[in-house]
């Protein structure tokens, strides 16, 4: 339930955001009512494309069962997990010049194809932005599976509410609260609960794994759990199961997924290394 309000309230934010600058500027330009129609038009259609898009995947989820569906949901989860460290990068790269990008692009697309440009460009913007929170929302469902509807839904609308809710903070209160902030907060915990949906995918693959015919030595890297720390922190409830879900905390860890795990966190470590220093390459 945490993982929905938070994929929620983090695309709803950033849609949000492009919405208020592309409609912010078609009110400064002329024939701006007109302008506005497109706009919303847009906004429009790229929620009917996410819907869509949602539909299809549910639909081929529930076409297949057994180990198919297993592999499906792993190659969500695992697509899920790259998409949010791309997310992460992406807004590194233009976080700080996105208000400028968006006008630019409004700009050209206004010169060049008129409202229809327009109505494109929110169409492409909010698309994206559902269509990403689709893809982690289902990615997430090895986490989510047994939550009833209701929850779900609850969880969806309070993230709806609280990204309005942070909007309107961020924007009336920004010696408080700077978009660098935000912003820094928000890749934290998109690399965490990226870290979280690689091992639910690496677990699913395990599993896939272990009802083929392998060498033992296999088996042992795949099933066999390295240490038992449930009595100490247990993943099915309270503060770990919150970090399971937000983290891939697991109580009793296969070598694979701590393998898994590990490279990534050497792999995120490095970038963000890079990131700070700006050399070319992480030291050997």
């Amino acid at each position: 339930m945490n993982q929905v309000l938070f994929i929620v309230w983090r695309e709803s934010v950033e849609a949000l955001l492009v919405i208020g600058i592309l409609q912010a500027w078609a009110s400064q330009q002329e024939r701006s009512q007109r302008l506005l129609k497109y706009l919303w038009t847009g906004v429009a259609l790229g929620l009917l494309l996410s819907g869509l898009l949602a539909l299809m995947i549910l639909f081929a989820g529930d076409a297949m069962s057994g180990a198919a569906s297993e592999w499906f949901q792993a190659g969500l989860a695992l697509v899920a997990s790259l998409l949010m460290v791309q997310m992460v990068a992406w807004m590194h790269r233009h976080a700080r010049t996105l208000k400028d990008d968006l006008r630019h692009h409004a700009d050209q697309q206004l010169a060049r194809q008129g409202g229809i440009g327009l109505l494109l460009l929110a169409m492409l913007a909010v698309s994206r932005e559902g269509s990403e929170s689709v893809v982690f929302l289902y990615g997430a469902g090895a986490r989510l599976q047994g939550l009833p509807l209701v929850q779900f839904f609850i969880a969806a609308i309070a993230g709806l509410l609280l990204s309005g809710m942070t909007l309107a903070l961020l924007h009336s209160s920004r010696r408080l609260i700077a978009w660098r902030h935000f912003f820094g907060l928000s890749e934290a915990l998109l690399l965490l609960l990226a870290a979280a949906l690689l091992v639910s995918a690496t677990e699913r693959v395990g599993g896939q794994l272990l009802a083929m015919a392998l060498p033992e030595m296999a088996y042992t890297l795949v099933g066999d759990a390295l240490w038992d720390s449930s009595r100490l922190l247990s993943d099915s409830q309270g503060l770990g199961a919150f970090l399971a879900g937000f983290a891939g905390y697991r109580a009793t860890p296969s070598a694979l997924t701590l393998l898994v795990l590990s490279g990534y966190w050497l792999s995120v470590g490095c970038w963000l290394l890079q990131r700070k220093t700006g050399s070319a390459a992480c030291p050997a």
